[in-house]
C-alpha cells in the first residue's frame, strides 16, 4: 500500500495547546485520546485531562508520556480506545512527536498499510515521531506484532 496517507478524520497536535476548548472546534473533532499523565496538568503551559473532557463529548485517556516508555502493551490500549471513538479524532500529547506515533500506527494497521509505507509517508507529512528513532521503531514493531488482530 504504496499510497497510504493519514485519513482526514485523524488528527494529532505538533505543538502545545493552550486553548483545548478553542484547538478542538478548530480541528472540528468529534472526540479525543488524550495520552499524557496528570504531571504534565501541573506544568507551565500543561493541560489536564478534565479540560479535555470539557472540549469535547467523547474522550479516552491512555498515559503514554515520558518517563513510559512507548510498548506492545500500550499499542493495544491505544488500538482500542480509538476503536471507540468517534470520528473525527484528535490524539494529542505534550507537543506532538507520540501522538503522531499513535495516530499514523492506528491509521496504517487499519488501512492493512505496511510498517514501511507507513513510515514514510509519516515522513512525507513531517510526522513529528519522526525525528526519533524509537518512536519509529515503536510504530514499526507496534504494527508488526498488531497487524492480524487490525480487523478483529
Amino acid at each position: 500500500m504504496a499510497d497510504f496517507r493519514l485519513p482526514a478524520d485523524l488528527k494529532f497536535n505538533r505543538a502545545r495547546i493552550d486553548d483545548p476548548i478553542a484547538y478542538a472546534k478548530e480541528q472540528g473533532v468529534r472526540s479525543w485520546l488524550y495520552i499524557v499523565g496528570d504531571e504534565f496538568a501541573s506544568m507551565p503551559g500543561g493541560m489536564s485531562y478534565a479540560q479535555v473532557q470539557q472540549a469535547v463529548d467523547h474522550s479516552a485517556r491512555v498515559v503514554s508520556d515520558p518517563p513510559r516508555v512507548l510498548d506492545l502493551n500500550l499499542a493495544r490500549q491505544h488500538v482500542a480506545a480509538l476503536d471507540e471513538l468517534p470520528r473525527p479524532t484528535l490524539v494529542t500529547c505534550r507537543a506532538g512527536p507520540r501522538s503522531s506515533a499513535v495516530a499514523y500506527m492506528y491509521a496504517g494497521l487499519k488501512a492493512g498499510a505496511t510498517p514501511d509505507d507507513v513510515i514514510r509517508a509519516a515522513e512525507l507529512d513531517a510526522a513529528p515521531f519522526c525525528a526519533f528513532e524509537d518512536y519509529k521503531a515503536w510504530v514499526r514493531s507496534s504494527m508488526q506484532a498488531l497487524s492480524g488482530q487490525a480487523n478483529a
